[in-house]
């Protein structure tokens, strides 16, 4: 089993890191089918309640591996064509998992580590991080799921300038656009980004994953189906013990002890 991903467990924490500090982090076919292993196995252990992803090294992830790029430059469509389909398939499995997910960036992302970086659901980026879209600087065009998660959370039109003039964004202009949640000090991110992760295990999971349900796929539904969507959610977290368990901590005016999923 490759090691350029690593998968822990602290607690109901389930640790997601990327494993290849001397490469930058880089996503080639290793990485996309580590991280398709990895997100498969957390996926299947209910115990986890929500996910920290993380890098080793003075940098989050540089995107696709241009040394592979040049020595297949022959044949970088099929290059290509291999390597992209277990990413993305990593992509969405992590984006669509039932509960929390967090990820912290330090350093530089760019290319496809722009979309492994926003798929989760809070993103917290170092004051060292940069932002740079970097595909048409080498004539290629946006993968796993950059494009859509990029554009979701700055809107269409700066999500082109980014791509199309390739010009870097530090955290703070990251920030300011609405790409990152929150910007801390390099050496408080992942002190910070575990406790964030762990406040979010202690919640009422099944609840939170309803709740990403409903916010992640409303921009495709209308007014009336959103509502009705809501409906279900709030029936089915209502029969659920852990809202029994916050009602009830709620009138007794402690702090509620959820189950979750």
């Amino acid at each position: 089993m490759s090691d350029s991903v690593l998968l822990e467990r602290a607690g109901a924490v389930a640790l997601l890191t990327l494993n290849r500090p001397d490469r930058a982090n880089v996503l080639d076919l290793e990485t996309g089918r580590a991280l398709v292993d990895c997100i498969e196995r957390l996926a299947a252990d209910t115990g986890v309640r929500a996910v920290l992803l993380r890098a080793r090294g003075r940098q989050f992830c540089a995107g696709g591996n241009i040394a592979d790029f040049v020595a297949s430059r022959a044949d970088l469509a099929g290059l290509l064509d291999r390597t992209i389909p277990p990413l993305h398939r990593a992509i969405h499995a992590l984006a669509t998992l039932p509960v929390p997910v967090v990820s912290a960036l330090n350093g530089p992302i760019g290319g496809g580590g722009i979309g492994l970086a926003l798929c989760a659901d809070i993103v917290l980026a170092a004051e060292s991080m940069k932002l740079r879209g970097g595909y048409s600087a080498i004539g290629l065009t946006p993968d796993a799921g950059s494009s859509w998660l990029l554009a979701r959370r700055v809107g269409a039109a700066r999500a082109k300038e980014i791509f199309l003039t390739n010009e870097p964004l530090s955290a703070r202009e990251c920030l300011a656009i609405g790409a990152v949640s929150r910007v801390v000090a390099d050496d408080a991110l992942q002190a910070q980004a575990l406790a964030l992760v762990e406040a979010l295990a202690a919640g009422a999971t099944a609840a939170l994953g309803r709740t990403k349900a409903l916010l992640d796929g409303v921009a495709g539904r209308s007014l009336q189906a959103q509502l009705e969507f809501e409906h279900r959610g709030m029936v089915a977290s209502g029969a659920s013990a852990d809202a029994t368990e916050g009602v009830t901590a709620f009138l007794e005016k402690r702090n509620p002890v959820f189950i979750g999923r």
